[in-house]
């Protein structure tokens, strides 16, 4: 089997992201009357917000009714928005990895669990090229449902089992397991760990991976 597509995560893998995260994440903790947790960080990594923001609201005591569920997550997404005013870095390894990709003609998709307000202000720094972007207010089901990288899939017009996803958190790492693609783990976030297997290799940075790689991971199935 031939290497359809590339189906990239956004924070922590594509760009150095978390932690802007955690300094919004922090500054919510402390309006909370609490300090933020490590073991918080590591639980709701690679989660939408409507399952990270009720598990928050929950660790420091608070009410979880959907007022205060709205008020949590549209407080952390306008923090987001202006981080994001300036350039997230390029984690290691991406921008060669993007060109190799993209000079070999092999189609590649952006799927966040991010909300398109936070995905399109990443996108505007000129990170790329993707063929499309699907974010986690676009989706029924977020991470770690397959659906995000199954409609992914869908919409470039591949089959799952042969793309491979890039994702950097438990959730997205189950995702993409679950849609029956090919993973590369590449964990950003303390405590955060995934099981390789024959179709999910774990490494320490995307620089550690090249196209032929992710071809012999498709091949291989």
């Amino acid at each position: 089997m031939q290497l359809a597509a590339v189906l990239w995560d956004m924070d922590g893998l594509l760009v150095d992201s978390e932690p802007l995260w955690t300094v919004a994440e922090v500054a919510l903790a402390e309006e909370l009357g609490g300090t933020w947790s490590d073991q918080l960080k590591a639980a709701i990594a690679g989660t939408r917000l409507d399952i990270a923001v009720p598990a928050i609201l929950e660790h420091y005591g608070c009410d979880t009714d959907p007022a205060t569920v709205t008020w949590a997550s549209q407080w952390l997404l306008a923090r987001m928005v202006t981080l994001y005013q300036e350039d997230p870095p390029l984690l290691p390894g991406v921008p060669e990895l993007l060109g190799a990709i993209h000079d070999a003609g092999i189609p590649q998709a952006l799927v966040s669990s991010s909300f398109r307000v936070l995905v399109d202000a990443v996108l505007a720094h000129g990170y790329g090229p993707f063929a499309l972007s699907l974010c986690g207010d676009e989706v029924g089901h977020g991470k770690p449902h397959p659906e995000p990288y199954l409609t992914a899939a869908a919409r470039l017009g591949v089959d799952p089992a042969a793309c491979v996803v890039l994702e950097d958190s438990a959730a997205g790492v189950l995702s993409g397991e679950a849609a029956g693609c090919a993973v590369v783990a590449v964990p950003s976030v303390p405590g955060v760990s995934v099981l390789q297997t024959a179709r999910t290799w774990v490494r320490r940075s995307l620089a550690e991976v090249d196209l032929l790689q992710l071809q012999q991971l498709v091949a291989a199935r």
